[in-house]
């Protein structure tokens, strides 16, 4: 985007891109989408933002729900399964690979190393990941203005409220599923990745709507096709309720992008230069870069099943940690390597 629209078109001055991209990381939300609709925006009002939203949105969501349906047809038969079993791996490798750059940037003090390592702790003994972040938000900012938190506001206590939730089986309907997706897509901060947290805590584990191993086949076909990851939704509100669930789940997880960034565009200059802010947003990403890490756990422990997943995820890993290609055609990679594993298993 900034090769696009600061050096190329001369669009926006590198400042003006610049404070877009810091509200992108104040606000919830996929932030490669709201930058396309804060461009668009600023370019041309409300009608710049509903078209460049949705020229960014839409190619994605019709190549999601053709590889949906291609799945629901197919995906049971033995080359596409072995497919996607090398595309698990990779996968997971993609989420270290991430976590690894992220964590350099986002744990930049002792004291944010700190939050993060009692997020992850929190997060892998169930608590609720919207506790989770809010209360390392709250802790950061507090530390930040120099007040020393009270025991009580530390994340212990604060994270224990959400410790007594059980799981639930729930009945599907497009309703509920626009409404989850909503909400994932009103309160989500940091990387895409970190929706793999919450689609694996509501959808698996609390309504019991997807199986691990749908978890894991719908995280992929987000990375292996182009634009937001959020389009993750897209594949799983197809699995759930064909045409119609693609639908509200897209809708209902990219809408607050357009209502955030119509809000807060004005606003841009203001947030930018707020220490309260920044500090709430330090804590928010070590709390989401301890998501991943625990999520990364759980979902290896579904995509590493044997020696050569286990050779592809680790081989996947070095790759992209040491000379940082495009993860699509990595994927690529593990998706030709599992359809060889499949037409020629060994032993």
């Amino acid at each position: 985007m900034e090769d696009e629209v600061v050096r190329r078109r001369g669009w926006l001055s590198r400042e003006r891109f610049l404070d877009m991209f810091g509200a992108t990381n104040l606000i919830p939300g996929p932030n490669s989408t709201e930058m396309a609709i804060h461009i668009g925006y600023d370019r041309r009002g409300a009608a710049g933002l509903l078209v460049a939203g949705a020229c960014f949105i839409l190619p994605a969501v019709a190549i999601v729900t053709a590889i949906a349906w291609i799945y629901v047809r197919y995906g049971a038969l033995p080359e596409v399964t072995g497919v996607m079993r090398g595309i698990k791996p990779v996968i997971i490798a993609v989420v270290i690979q991430a976590l690894w750059g992220l964590g350099k940037t986002a744990v930049k003090t002792p004291f944010l190393g700190v939050v993060a390592a009692c997020a992850f702790a929190a997060n892998l003994a169930g608590i609720n990941e919207l506790v989770v972040l809010a209360a390392a938000g709250l802790v950061v900012a507090l530390g930040r203005i120099r007040i020393r938190p009270a025991a009580s506001l530390l994340p212990w206590p604060l994270l224990g409220a959400g410790a007594t939730a059980t799981a639930t089986t729930t009945a599907f309907g497009l309703w509920p599923l626009f409404l989850f997706f909503l909400k994932v897509g009103s309160v989500l901060f940091g990387s895409g990745y970190v929706l793999l947290a919450f689609l694996r805590s509501d959808l698996v584990e609390h309504f019991h709507w997807l199986t691990e191993s749908q978890l894991l086949d719908a995280i992929a076909v987000g990375q292996i096709t182009p634009g937001p990851v959020f389009t993750t939704a897209t594949f799983i509100g197809y699995l759930l309720g064909g045409a119609p669930g693609a639908g509200v789940a897209t809708v209902g997880i990219f809408l607050p992008a357009f209502v955030f960034v119509a809000i807060s565009g004005p606003l841009v200059p203001r947030l930018r230069s707020s220490k309260i802010a920044g500090a709430i947003l330090d804590g928010v990403n070590v709390a989401s870069l301890a998501l991943m890490a625990v999520v990364t756990l759980e979902l290896g422990r579904t995509a590493i099943v044997d020696v050569p997943t286990a050779l592809l995820a680790a081989a996947s890993a070095i790759v992209l940690i040491r000379w940082r290609p495009n993860s699509a055609w990595l994927v690529l990679a593990g998706a030709i390597i599992g359809a060889i594993l499949a037409a020629f298993p060994l032993g």
